[in-house]
């Protein structure tokens, strides 16, 4: 699945069985709730905290939980993930002088260059 196909599909089951996108700030909390989830599954599987009895010990749920939320609130912002994800690793390269990672951007800077 690529990450426009995982908006997509987000966005098909929020309009099928969801009943409705909840509000932006609402997401955000949702957001930083579900990190925190994951804080505690990271520091109880590879740091120092001890498990309490029934709690999951798998970080790929929280992980999901995450990047559900995540596309949400791209989608009802119209945040394309695809692109943004890419200028975020244009960014890198630069910042490392690291050649390009995708190959739209090779051809972009050949074209800048003439």
């Amino acid at each position: 699945m690529t990450i426009k196909e995982a908006q997509e599909a987000v966005d098909r089951w929020i309009k099928e069985y969801g009943v409705r996108y909840f509000s932006e700030l609402t997401n955000m909390a949702c957001l930083t709730e579900e990190v925190g989830e994951l804080a505690r599954v990271m520091a109880r599987r590879y740091g120092d905290q001890s498990s309490k009895e029934g709690e999951s010990h798998d970080p790929s749920e929280e992980m999901a939980d995450i990047l559900w939320v995540l596309i949400c609130l791209a989608n009802q912002t119209g945040v394309d993930l695809t692109e943004a994800l890419q200028k975020t690793f244009s960014m890198y390269c630069v910042l490392a002088q690291a050649k390009p990672i995708f190959a739209s951007e090779n051809k972009t800077q050949s074209h800048e260059k003439h």
